[in-house]
């Protein structure tokens, strides 16, 4: 159940609908874990039902924590994004101090995984949530990712590109930079070849969009993965 052993993740938003044939097939697929999260209208009760649907099959399930008030019991790992990129500090370490003021007594702090964000595309609802500064250049990338891994001691470095395939060469050097610190992709991954480039150049790439515009594509991703273990 390692997350360091992942090389690909479906993220299922709980705002958005899924059938229960199509849950099937993704919790089926060969994935390696499910990350349940997203940018807007994401609470408690859509959380809960979401999981609990998940919960029936045996792989391992995430939450990536974006509100306190949706955080819910019975999840492998708790991913806790920071975004690096955004100059505020809500995004950075404002969430976290509520969620350890309201939680930090009952934790069990082997689940908390926190990741260091990059979100590289000005358009997506999560750059426009953090007011995450997106027009960096390559050199100012690989600075957050040293950044994560040495100064923060990140266990994951995330390149968010939601809703565009980003550039996967700027990825390949953020990844030579990176020694313990794990590179997680996310971001237009939507065809087997997008998702063999992007696990060409990251540790970790995680399909989210294609789930619910295009079933079969969606589990072609993970087919090529698995072709690229062979």
């Amino acid at each position: 159940m390692d997350f360091n052993t992942w090389r690909h993740v479906f993220k299922l938003d709980p705002a958005k609908e899924i059938t229960d044939g199509h849950l099937e097939r993704i919790c089926r697929s060969g994935t390696d874990a499910i990350l349940i999260g997203g940018s807007d209208n994401v609470t408690l009760d859509n959380v809960l039902h979401l999981t609990e649907r998940v919960q029936s099959f045996a792989l391992p399930v995430v939450m990536e924590v974006s509100t306190i008030d949706s955080v819910a019991p019975g999840f492998d790992y708790y991913f806790i994004p920071t975004v690096l990129n955004s100059d505020d500090p809500r995004w950075i370490k404002g969430l976290h101090h509520e969620a350890l003021r309201e939680y930090g007594e009952i934790l069990d702090w082997d689940e908390l995984i926190p990741e260091g964000y990059c979100i590289l595309n000005a358009d997506c609802k999560a750059a426009k949530l953090t007011g995450a500064k997106t027009d960096l250049t390559v050199e100012d990338v690989l600075a957050y990712a040293r950044m994560a891994e040495h100064f923060f001691r990140l266990p994951i470095f995330y390149l968010e590109y939601s809703g565009m395939f980003g550039d996967m060469e700027l990825a390949g050097k953020v990844k030579k930079v990176l020694d313990e610190t794990r590179l997680f992709y996310g971001g237009g991954i939507d065809s087997a070849d997008k998702a063999k480039a992007a696990l060409a150049a990251a540790d970790t790439i995680v399909v989210g969009n294609i789930i619910y515009e295009n079933i079969e594509k969606a589990i072609e991703t993970v087919e090529a993965v698995a072709e690229t273990a062979d």
